[in-house]
């Protein structure tokens, strides 16, 4: 069986956090159990091999990216962002019954989180039918990042935890 892992990242900080919990996820299941692709290059239909999908964006004004925040980024530095993203995506896919899924976010730590974008991105997935895990924030020290300090080795973490906990439910 395969994990997906789907995510957007804007200044790089995502894709590095969607790369290390695949790491800890290849830990538990084995090199080539893990694909991370990019929103706008995911697949709208699962291949049938995935039990495990992993959903990941920055949070933008306390939700997921839309193109407005995309363009907002752009114009604070971001490279040449994806028109599509994560949002679109969720609107797009069909996720068959069966698939573990879980989402998460980077986000600049505050004591109080209003919004995430890994919580919207799993109302968005309720909504249309999908049982949906509310995975962690990790913590980026500003918008265009670094990581805070310790973020990759959680997230590996958090990988072999979502990869321990569908290997003992199958």
């Amino acid at each position: 069986m395969t994990a997906l892992i789907v995510t957007e990242s804007l200044f790089g900080n995502t894709l590095a956090i969607a790369e290390a919990i695949g790491g800890g996820i290849a830990a538990v299941r084995g090199r080539g159990s893990v694909q991370v692709v990019h929103a706008s290059r995911a697949p709208a239909e699962l291949p049938a091999d995935v039990d495990l999908l992993v959903i990941g964006a920055p949070t933008h004004t306390l939700s997921m990216p839309n193109a407005g925040s995309r363009d907002d980024a752009a114009r604070n530095g971001a490279p040449d962002p994806e028109r599509a993203g994560i949002r679109e995506w969720i609107q797009a896919v069909r996720i068959p019954d069966g698939v573990d899924v879980a989402t998460f976010d980077t986000s600049i730590h505050t004591r109080i989180q209003l919004g995430t974008a890994a919580r919207a991105a799993a109302r968005a997935l309720r909504r249309r039918g999908t049982q949906t895990t509310v995975g962690p924030s990790f913590w980026v020290t500003g918008m265009e990042g670094p990581l805070a300090d310790g973020e990759l080795a959680r997230a590996t973490r958090w990988g072999r935890e979502l990869a321990e906990r569908t290997v003992a439910v199958r």
